[in-house]
Parts: structure tokens; C-alpha cells; sequence
């Protein structure tokens, strides 16, 4: 069946005749002499698009009428009418009509309209189906003091056109902070290119960035535009700039400081004006003494360096990354579980090695595996010690060996036999005895430290925030650098 096109007119021939027209044209003709009856017809059928009188009787004009459809269903209206004015015809395009034409009418331009009106009508429903389900953007999720930090920073850098090297371990949310900025940009109309530059072989990189033109090189049938050329006056997003080779290297260097280059295989010069984003998780610095980067190509692209914290950095905001990691898998169809506090504290005890991405990963394995609507401490436990590989048996030797310099330690007041931090702890259950070690141990560490919290942080590896809270949880004191308690 064709699309269903609504007639309002009063005009018993009128309505005719024009059913006669779209139904020759495989349309399906529904005639109403009303306003009212048009609209009594609209609450109770699907209708693609109306043809409607402004001059009808019945009480009710064309005018009102339109008003009336526009206010509860999203449809093209055209307008018809045999006492037409320049008057009559800007008031209904205000009004949103989608066209206006006189009587008597021209049938082919009737039909033009009409299919140009499906069309549109058409567009707009993709467009407002693709509103709905495209995710929205997505933020940075927790309040930790590191990711605090990495949010001021992007606040202050976004709206300028200032380049930035975004620094992280693999998996801690470089692309995210990309987006970021480029959403808060001046230019977040436009969209962010991206490329992966450990994706590209050398053969290919410059065909990439900078297009070529047909015939250029074997396989090169039709010119192309690079992604320079897509980003022109945006943003341009170089991820993994890192494994970049030093050709390629050296190729774009220019091309950065110039922002002018020339197709392959062509010999126009095209300027462009691009911001550029780059990320790596390499240390740049390593790799230019290794002789694998660049230093001016470091030194252009890192005006605004951006730190990215490991996951490690930010235990505490692993449950507002479990929040909205889970909400995402629920925009994908997936049916995500919640997470007990025990079994959010066991993530949180986690090493993380792959960072907020193996996060993500262990929260869709938990979903897909587990059928239970809430998981408990030991179920996480269970799966947390399949995920990461070495990672478990790593922290359990660390822990060991740590356990080990620590359980000779003498317990005053207890008697004879009794007295070794050992002893002690094996006669309290689990939870008692991994506060009672964690006490011991943080507080010879703040000893041999002279209290200095910041120094203590960085010597066992963990960040200086989640310490305070630690030593908080635990009654312990600490200085920061400048000695204050």
C-alpha cells in the first residue's frame, strides 16, 4: 500500500479529482470535508502527509486548522486554496506548511510537492530515530581527586584552540578525553576525525592524512580527500602517536607546522587550518632517547599535556565507572547487573592492569555469565581471579613477601608464645586481620617515613588520596610535604 495522503477540503469535486491523481500516482486517497472530520480521521489512521483548504467551512479554517495539526502530529501539510494572496501564503509558511499552492491547481506541481514533502517527512523521522538511540556523550565518571584534576583541565583547555598530548596507560579513557574536549570545543558542530595511527601501514600514511588523486598510485581509481582535509577547521584526533614510525613522522611534522600540503600524486597546494589532538601510551621521552620519536614533533604537539590516571590511581571511583559502564550496556540491549558493596570493594582491591577498559570487559562478562540480578563479593572474587591473567598470582606473592617482613612483629601486651603479629592475626577472623596487618604495616611505613603521607604514597605505589582515606579508616596520622598533621 502507498503512502497515505489526507484531503481536507470542502469541495466534493475538488476531493475527486485529487483522489483520482494520487491514486493514478500509487497513493492512498483519504478525503475529509472538514477541518473537524480531517482531524477526527488524523487521531485515528497513520496519514504521511495532508492536503488542506485554507478557505473551508464548517467552522474552522484552513489556518486553524494547521495550527491544530502541528500541535499533535508531526506531518507535512500543504496548502491549497483558490483566493490565494503573498499574504495568505507567508502567514501558512510561518505557520509551518510545507508548501502553498494555488487553485486551479497543476497537478504536476502538485505531485512534486507532495513527493518532496514525503521525502523530507521521511528524513526527519530518520534523524529523530537516530536522536534517540545514538548514546549520549559520554563524561568521565567519578570524583576522585585524579580524575577531578584530568576534568579542570580539559574545562580549561576545550574552548581554546590550543593543541594537547593526551598521556595514559592503555585502556585508561584517552579517546573519552578527546571527546571531551572536543564537545566543550568551539567547533563541537563539527565532527572530530580520528586516526590510528598504529593502524596504518607507512605505505599508506600519507595517502590517509593528506588524500590522493586518481590514478596517483595502482588501486587509486578515484581521487580522495585525507583526513586533514575532513577536519579542516576542527579537530583532528592522532591516537597511538607513539607507534608512529619516524618517516611518517617527519612527513606530518611538516605538515603540523605549516598546515598546508599537497595530495599524493598532486600538485596543489591546500592550506587548512586543524586543531590537533594526540595521545599515546608510550613515555615520548624514553622513545626519542631510544631514537624512536621525534623530539620537535613532541615538542609541537605538547603544548597542553593531559595526564590520564591508571584505574589504580582511582580505586574510588570504581563505583561510579561501574554506574555508568552498566549503563551503557543497558543502551546496547544487555541486561547489566548490580554490584554488592562487597563485591565493589573486591573491584576495588583489584591491580586493573588493562585499566578501565578490562573494567568494562569484567562488568559484560559478569552479565553475560552471571544470571543472578545482584552480585555478591565471593562471585566477583571468583571472576576477578579468571580475569588479567598473572594479575592474581601476582598480588598474592606481593602480599606474601610483604606478610612475610611483617608477621615477626612482637604485640605488646600479649603473653609469652603469643606475641608475634603472626599469632595474632590467626586468631581473628578475615576482615579483622586484614585491618589489623593493614594497620601495622602503614604504620611503620609512616615511621620510617617520618610521618611524611606523600612519600609514603609513593614508596608502596598507591595513590596519595586513597592513603588518606586508608589512614583515616585506620586512626593513623600522617604529615603532608610541608609537615603540617
Amino acid at each position: 500500500m502507498g503512502k497515505s495522503i489526507l484531503i481536507i477540503d470542502d469541495e466534493a469535486s475538488i476531493r475527486g479529482t485529487l483522489a483520482g491523481v494520487l491514486e493514478d500516482e500509487g497513493l492512498t486517497a483519504i478525503a475529509a470535508a472538514s477541518a473537524k472530520e480531517g482531524l477526527a480521521i488524523l487521531a485515528e489512521r497513520k496519514i504521511d502527509l495532508v492536503l488542506l483548504d485554507i478557505w473551508l467551512g464548517g467552522g474552522m479554517d484552513g489556518l486553524t486548522a494547521l495550527d491544530e495539526i502541528h500541535t499533535r502530529w508531526p506531518l507535512p501539510v500543504i496548502m491549497i486554496s483558490g483566493h490565494g494572496s503573498i499574504e495568505t501564503a507567508v502567514q501558512a509558511t510561518r505557520k509551518g506548511a510545507f508548501d502553498f499552492i494555488e487553485k486551479p491547481l497543476s497537478y504536476d506541481k502538485l505531485i512534486l510537492s507532495i513527493t518532496n514533502g514525503l521525502r523530507f517527512s521521511q528524513l526527519e523521522q530518520e534523524n529523530r530515530l537516530l536522536r534517540e538511540i545514538a548514546p549520549p556523550p559520554v563524561e568521565l565518571a567519578g570524583n576522585s581527586e585524579a580524575i577531578t584534576r584530568v576534568k579542570k583541565n580539559i574545562a580549561r583547555v576545550a574552548p581554546t584552540n590550543s593543541w594537547v598530548l593526551i598521556l595514559g596507560e592503555h585502556g585508561t579513557g584517552k579517546e573519552l578525553v578527546a571527546q571531551n574536549i572536543h564537545r566543550l570545543s568551539q567547533t563541537s558542530h563539527l565532527p572530530l576525525v580520528d586516526v590510528n595511527c598504529a593502524a596504518i601501514p607507512d605505505e599508506l600514511i600519507e595517502s590517509e592524512l593528506f588524500g590522493h588523486e586518481k590514478g596517483s598510485f595502482t588501486g587509486a581509481a578515484n581521487s580522495r580527500q585525507g583526513r586533514f582535509d575532513q577536519a579542516d577547521g576542527g579537530i583532528l584526533f592522532l591516537d597511538e602517536i607513539g607507534d608512529m614510525s619516524l618517516k611518517a613522522q617527519a612527513k606530518i611534522l611538516r605538515v603540523l607546522q605549516e598546515q598546508k600540503f599537497e595530495r599524493v600524486g598532486g600538485g596543489r597546494t591546500i592550506k587548512v587550518n586543524v586543531r590537533v589532538l594526540a595521545a599515546t601510551n608510550k613515555n615520548l621521552d624514553e622513545e626519542i632517547e631510544r631514537g624512536n620519536f621525534r623530539a620537535d614533533l613532541l615538542h609541537r604537539l605538547s603544548v597542553v599535556p593531559i595526564r590520564v590516571p591508571s584505574l589504580r590511581e582511582r580505586r574510588d571511583d570504581i563505583p561510579a565507572l561501574v554506574r555508568s559502564l552498566s549503563a551503557n550496556l543497558i543502551r546496547r540491549g544487555v541486561k547489566a547487573p548490580a554490584f554488592s558493596d562487597g563485591a565493589l570493594a573486591a573491584m576495588a582491591g583489584h591491580d586493573w592492569p588493562g585499566n578501565v577498559r578490562e573494567l568494562r570487559n569484567f562488568i559484560e562478562r559478569m552479565a553475560i555469565m552471571c544470571p543472578a540480578n545482584v552480585i555478591d563479593e565471593e562471585t566477583a572474587r571468583r571472576f576477578l581471579g579468571t580475569t588479567g591473567g598473572q594479575n592474581l598470582n601476582i598480588t598474592l606473592t606481593i602480599n606474601e613477601e610483604t606478610a612475610r617482613r611483617f608477621l615477626g612483629t612482637v604485640i605488646p601486651g600479649q603473653p609469652s608464645g603469643e606475641n608475634t603479629l603472626a599469632s595474632h592475626l590467626f586468631t581473628l577472623g578475615y576482615r579483622e586481620a586484614k585491618l589489623a596487618f593493614e594497620k601495622e604495616y602503614l604504620g611503620k611505613k609512616l615511621a620510617d617515613n617520618d610521618g611524611n603521607i606523600t612519600n609514603v604514597a609513593k614508596g608502596i605505589g598507591v595513590d596519595r588520596s586513597h592513603l588518606s582515606k586508608k589512614l583515616k579508616e585506620l586512626g593513623l596520622s600522617a604529615k603532608d610535604e610541608g609537615g603540617d598533621e
